[in-house]
């Protein structure tokens, strides 16, 4: 993980095992500290057993979080190109997301599809969800990361087209304001073939069907 807030290993001691801690200690400090106000604020006693600690776990977890604003997912997708003379497409589905709404930052999470036309090229197969998690890794909204992993993968390996379709079920959604549990947020983005009515629907059947 090339992250500014990670830092190698680090052993430490603690309640008879060994800890390794990966987080820069500076930044979660500072992150803490906000959040034991925010505890005050609510009328939490930041000093009660259960929530002692609970400022510092907060920090590490947004740190993990938001992780992906120190990924390169171009990067990500040229560590792995492939001269390849397959010019079918290729689809790769049911890519877990997990991602942060930047309006209330709660989750929201669901799958990502993923096709593409290769034009000379192919692309290592993890590459593709480790570019879903660069994007996803961050403050979103879900039609900003759809579109952004469009781009990414055309722009990066210059395919014929790209497809990309994505299903979450958002926090923000069921847990407050409109409270409807059951509601589920589909966005998509192409390119290229992918504007193409036959090759859409080519795709579109592919993530539908259950080969395996």
């Amino acid at each position: 993980m090339n992250n500014k807030n990670y830092i190698p290993d680090t052993e430490e001691e603690q309640d008879g095992y060994v800890k390794i801690d990966r987080y820069n200690p500076d930044t979660i400090s500072k992150i803490a500290e906000h959040y034991q106000d925010i505890l005050n604020l609510l009328g939490e006693n930041p000093q009660r057993e259960g929530v002692l600690k609970t400022p510092e776990r907060v920090a590490k977890a947004l740190t993990f979080l938001t992780h992906g604003y120190d990924l390169s997912p171009a990067d990500i997708l040229k560590s792995a190109m492939f001269k390849e003379e397959y010019s079918q497409m290729v689809v790769v589905k049911d890519i877990e997301v997990y991602s942060m709404c930047e309006h209330h930052m709660l989750p929201f999470f669901g799958k990502a599809h993923i096709a593409y036309i290769p034009n000379g090229h192919i692309v290592g197969l993890s590459k593709i969800p480790r570019v879903v998690d660069a994007f996803a890794r961050r403050l979103q909204v879900q039609e900003r990361l759809t579109n952004e992993i469009r781009d990414c993968i055309q722009e990066t390996l210059k395919p014929i087209g790209v497809g990309v379709v994505i299903e979450c079920r958002h926090l923000c959604m069921s847990m407050r304001g409109i409270q409807k549990q059951n509601s589920v947020t589909t966005t998509s983005a192409f390119t290229g073939a992918f504007l193409h009515e036959k090759t859409r629907s080519e795709f579109l059947q592919l993530i539908s069907s259950k080969l395996i």
